[in-house]
């Protein structure tokens, strides 16, 4: 292998570069991986614009990936050189009183491979081995880049509870939002009603299972989901835009006894007016979904694996390493594309 290698380095707001970087090695514990494949997340776009704390720079990007192991380091025994195989990204300490209890991402030193550490946007990635999962052979690179954020979805149905028969709203039709559609509907929900302005992204969702779509900016404005629940709201509304107008719609729109699931990154600084009053006389349960990790992510992998979730039919782009700033310039600006990534090698 070369001493170099080719990355999308980011060494500021609105400073991402493709350039020639060292080439990481394999310490003990540790698995080295080829990319084939890294999906361009809208945190990855936050990142650059200056949006997201990235507080190590210069910073290879990049978390959501897969590839060939390259290299295994001391004491790795579970993958092997040839295996293809990803990981999940969210690394901690593993003794303090988060990660004892079962809660790595609140762990205060929990790193994220493409946010504190050197992540997959490259043509190589090291990872705890630990944190690496051995993929089987017939799990195409493309299917197998899009782990991470299906098991970010997991983690947010698990932590809101879709249940049998439900009637589930989706606010935002964007890649998250077409996950959690069909997630939903894997999950046995009764009715999913999805949100979105763009006219081609309600018919992608139409495409993956919702049964009504709907433009919020409309005459009708969220009439729709009224319309749909007998007047009662939704069982369960998953906010998956980030934007403070859609988490206060999300709340509007739960019924009374209903959950929330606030899953889409809004700004750090972002707050929202909330009536404490309507949170306590509708009895409303609302929760976090940060990012995916322990059990989610195998069973990210078995959904795949199984043919239960084809991520086909989210990914809709692919682009060269040498055209990312381009890439995530165009899932800025347009809305015909939704979810992109990258080749990086075959």
């Amino acid at each position: 292998m070369a001493e170099t290698m080719q990355a999308a380095v980011f060494h500021g707001a609105d400073d991402l570069r493709v350039e020639e970087v060292g080439r990481p090695s394999a310490g003990p514990g540790e698995v080295l991986l080829k990319v084939a494949r890294c999906g361009i997340c809208g945190t990855d776009s936050h990142i650059v614009r200056g949006r997201f704390p990235a507080p190590n720079l210069p910073l290879i990007i990049g978390h959501e990936f897969a590839g060939t192991v390259v290299e295994v380091g001391a004491g790795v025994h579970h993958v092997q050189i040839g295996d293809r195989a990803t990981a999940d990204i969210n690394i901690a300490c593993g003794m303090c009183w988060f990660c004892r209890h079962n809660s790595k991402l609140f762990c205060p030193s929990v790193r994220q491979l493409g946010v504190h550490d050197a992540g997959g946007m490259a043509e190589y990635v090291v990872a705890p081995a630990a944190n690496v999962y051995w993929l089987p052979t017939t799990m195409p690179f493309d299917h197998a880049a899009f782990i991470e954020p299906l098991a970010c979805a997991i983690h947010g149905q698990d932590r809101v509870g879709v249940g049998v028969g439900e009637t589930v709203l989706i606010i935002g039709a964007g890649p998250m939002g077409l996950v959690h559609t069909a997630m939903s509907r894997l999950r046995g929900a009764g009715k999913v009603i999805v949100s979105e302005p763009d006219a081609q992204r309600r018919s992608r969702a139409h495409a993956i299972g919702s049964d009504i779509e709907f433009d919020p900016l409309g005459d009708a404005g969220l009439e729709p989901v009224l319309e749909a629940t007998d007047g009662r709201g939704a069982d369960v509304v998953i906010e998956a835009v980030g934007s403070t107008r859609t988490y206060m719609q999300a709340i509007e729109m739960a019924r009374r006894g209903g959950r929330v699931l606030a899953y889409g990154a809004a700004p750090p600084d972002a707050t929202i007016d909330v009536k404490p009053f309507e949170i306590y006389t509708k009895e409303l349960t609302i929760v976090g979904s940060y990012a995916g990790t322990y059990e989610t992510w195998p069973k990210a992998i078995d959904l795949i694996a199984n043919g239960r979730f084809d991520p086909s039919c989210i990914v809709d782009s692919v682009r060269p390493l040498t055209d990312v700033m381009a890439a995530i310039e165009s899932l800025e600006s347009d809305k015909s594309v939704v979810k992109v990534q990258v080749q990086i090698a075959s």
